[in-house]
């Protein structure tokens, strides 16, 4: 890959769903996609109305098994996001490989510091008209143990 393909985004105070149909676009034009401050990520909505239904669509999933198994869920902010940009990436090889140029990270690594990064203006929180909610809020309510970056 060479170095004009790749980006850097900040998720401080972009909208999640949003910016992952963003990034989900440029992952299928064969982008490589770092997103850092993943736990900053926002979702709009009332805190309360949101926790319940991550709760009962990402937690409550019945299955046929037995009850000592479970399927994974994601509780990190880094698979909640990962997630969010699967659901809108093509379910083939395609949106697999798109899916694998993607890295997320809680905080800013090392070898990202003093680099640009990019913020896209369509996904920032500052039109919403409540307060939001951000991911790492609703990856503690989930179970997340993650340590705060």
């Amino acid at each position: 890959m060479s170095q004009e393909k790749e980006v850097i985004v900040d998720g401080t105070g972009m909208i999640l769903g949003r910016l992952a149909s963003i990034i989900a676009k440029m992952l299928l034009k064969g982008y490589r996609v770092y997103v850092v401050n993943v736990e900053n990520i926002v979702v709009s909505g009332r805190r309360s109305t949101l926790i319940q239904y991550y709760k009962r669509t990402i937690l409550n999933v019945k299955s046929h098994y037995s009850h000592k198994w479970r399927p994974k869920r994601p509780r990190s902010p880094i698979r909640l996001f990962k997630a969010t940009v699967w659901g809108m990436l093509p379910k083939n090889s395609r949106g697999i490989r798109a899916l694998k140029r993607l890295k997320a990270y809680i905080g800013v690594p090392e070898e990202f510091k003093g680099k640009s990064f990019t913020r896209f203006e369509e996904a920032d929180s500052k039109k919403l008209s409540r307060p939001p909610t951000p991911l790492k809020v609703i990856a503690r309510e989930l179970g997340w143990r993650g340590v705060e970056a």
